[in-house]
């Protein structure tokens, strides 16, 4: 069954994600012995073909400095109110000896070609602090601690500890010391241009430091720490703007308690992580708690404009949401329709429960991704004007392809599920039969953001049996869908009910592993999906009993949320920041190569 996903993928939409990973660095025992490389690289050559003073060069100013500084580094910044695992710690030693083991080869090489121009090698190594500096105080003042004057003292440790050893084999001179000091200033320079030029992007567009969230980001992806999660939430707030959220709940109940709730809240599950609204499957099941059954939070039509940015408007939500299970009415009516698509091609199909209708909207096997507010908003109005039933909309949000699939209101597309919504809740209504509602559940969990690309709320099926059909909908806790892998899991589905639905909840907690957008079936085969899915199905199938249905809705004033084009201003400030940085590290690098060789020539 994976050959036609495949295909999909490769013919119809080459340009979706395979498996992009970022850089990551190597195990620390691997980190190490390219420490032993890089020491034995350098020292090579400074001395080579002086054997002897290769070896004790090797040892003194190569991979004694360089391991003495991976191990020190994590307590220095620590004592000096910085963090600095103790991996990064090694990493930052061994990209320091690569940075300056380049330069020495250039180096190197020039010097043979032309030793009457070029300065010899003694200058050669007391040069190359600078560039370790530079390096070491780029990195410590992002990553540890955004403060010049407490990373000064773990940024010098390599370098002077290199210089000290250097100096054991060639003894230093008035002039060799003068040099030392020289470059070491220009190396804080270069560092200090370097993170300010980084740093103005966001600055300017949000007056706050990025540089300054290197720390929180890490902390908070790593270790879901208090305060950096509240340092975060400090930067969204400060540009965060008023809305109105719509808290709705469909819920069905046995012998007066709640078997399961749909929540349904107008919120976004982002930013990112598990910060505001992030992680929102999770943190409703959470909050609702036991009174509200088993806890479905499907995506509902809306983008990143009402992201929420902390956990505090989080919580507003879900204290709305609470109160709509504590105060459950019943719709009023037993009739029910199975999930009904009104004509070949509609975006969205429709199952009247109660007196409501929950519309289903998916554009696979095309590209579907967010429909905005405003696009599902006029549906809900226009439904209630023409006299229909309450309308709850979900946004499948299962066939993912990178920048496509967004519903936009006054497009055409927009226009297209208009007509489509209004078509499938009259075929709802009209297919509707009083009768016995049962309904089934099961949840699975146990899988990993970074393994699988499934978020903690695993799989979730909800089994709908009314109108003589029985409809099956299967939630994955994740980022949309691979384009092609809904297709084969609904028809694996439809052999046990007569229709059937998988779904995701657009969760981006899974943004935090590398590859960023980790969509569903990217790192889990879909032979797992298959499996996961018809197993979980079977449960609720297993599950089934009578219920009645619930409907609630509340409006929740004045609720933070991102707001329009927040999102785009990040992600355009984020991409300044990030050509900025690319540009000033090879300027001031250079900037710093040029000063140090004036002095070089000014001194010697």
């Amino acid at each position: 069954m994976s050959a036609e996903p495949n295909a999909v993928l490769s013919n119809d939409y080459p340009e979706v994600r395979r498996g992009h990973v970022l850089f990551r660095a190597p195990s620390q025992p691997v980190t190490y012995a390219l420490l032993v490389v890089a020491s034995a690289a350098l020292a090579g050559l400074l001395w080579l073909p002086d054997v002897p003073k290769f070896l004790e060069g090797f040892l003194v100013a190569g991979i004694l400095p360089a391991f003495i500084a991976s191990v020190a580094t994590t307590p220095i910044c620590a004592a000096l109110g910085g963090r600095l695992e103790f991996h990064r710690s090694v990493f930052l030693a061994l990209t320091v000896m690569v940075v300056v083991v380049a330069l020495a080869a250039v180096w190197r090489l020039a010097w043979a070609a032309d030793p009457s121009i070029v300065p010899g090698l003694t200058y050669l190594g007391v040069f190359l602090v600078g560039p370790a500096f530079w390096f070491r105080h780029s990195s410590l003042y992002g990553v540890s601690r955004p403060s010049h004057a407490r990373m000064l003292l773990p940024s010098l440790l390599q370098p002077v500890l290199y210089l000290a050893g250097f100096f054991v084999l060639v003894p230093p001179t008035a002039t060799l010391l003068e040099m030392a000091a020289a470059f070491f200033a220009l190396g804080f320079i270069a560092a200090v241009a370097l993170v300010r030029a980084s740093d103005r992007p966001i600055r300017r567009e949000f007056g706050y430091s990025g540089v300054s969230l290197i720390r929180p980001l890490l902390d908070h992806v790593s270790q879901r720490d208090p305060e950096a999660s509240e340092a975060l939430e400090a930067f969204f707030l400060k540009g965060a703007i008023p809305g109105n959220v719509q808290a709705r709940i469909l819920a069905f109940s046995r012998g007066g308690s709640v078997k399961a709730t749909v929540a349904l809240p107008t919120v976004h599950p982002g930013p990112f992580a598990a910060l505001g609204s992030s992680d929102l499957p999770h943190k409703l099941s959470e909050k609702l708690g036991p009174s509200a059954g088993t806890v479905f939070v499907p995506h509902t039509p809306c983008d990143h404009d009402l992201d929420l940015p902390s956990d505090a408007e989080v919580d507003r939500v879900a204290s709305a949401l609470r109160e709509l299970v504590a105060s459950l009415t019943e719709t009023g009516s037993s009739r029910a329709s199975s999930l009904i698509s009104p004509y070949e091609g509609s975006l969205a199909r429709a199952q009247l429960l109660g007196n409501v209708v929950l519309v289903l909207v998916t554009q696979a096997p095309k590209p579907t991704d967010d429909i905005a507010f405003s696009v599902a908003d006029r549906i809900v109005r226009e439904v209630a004007q023409e006299g229909g039933p309450r309308v709850v909309l979900v946004d499948a949000h299962n066939s993912y392809v990178e920048g496509q699939g967004d519903i936009l209101y006054g497009t055409p597309m927009a226009e297209k599920l208009v007509v489509d919504t209004k078509a499938a809740v009259r075929a709802a209504v009209a297919a509707a039969r009083d009768g016995p509602i049962e309904v089934g559940v099961a949840v699975r969990k146990g899988y990993s953001i970074g393994r699988d690309g499934i978020g903690p709320e695993g799989f979730r099926a909800l089994v709908v049996r009314a109108a003589g059909s029985t409809t099956g909908y299967v939630l994955i806790d994740g980022n949309n869908l691979l384009i092609g892998r809904r297709d084969p899991i609904v028809r694996s589905l439809l052999e046990r009910v007569d229709v059937a639905e998988v779904l995701t909840t657009d969760n981006h907690v899974v943004h935090e592993v590398d590859g960023g957008i980790n969509p569903v079936g990217e790192r889990y085969p879909l032979s797992g999906l298959i499996r996961e899915s018809r197993a979980t199905l079977e449960e609720a199938i297993q599950n089934l009993e009578p219920v009645s249905v619930h409907f609630g809705e509340k409006n929740v004033p004045d609720v933070k949320v991102l707001g329009p084009n927040y999102t785009a201003r990040l992600l355009t400030s984020l991409g300044d920041t990030l050509a900025m940085f690319t540009h000033m590290f090879a300027a001031t690098l250079l900037l710093l190569i040029t000063s140090s060789l004036v002095i070089l020539l000014v001194l010697r």
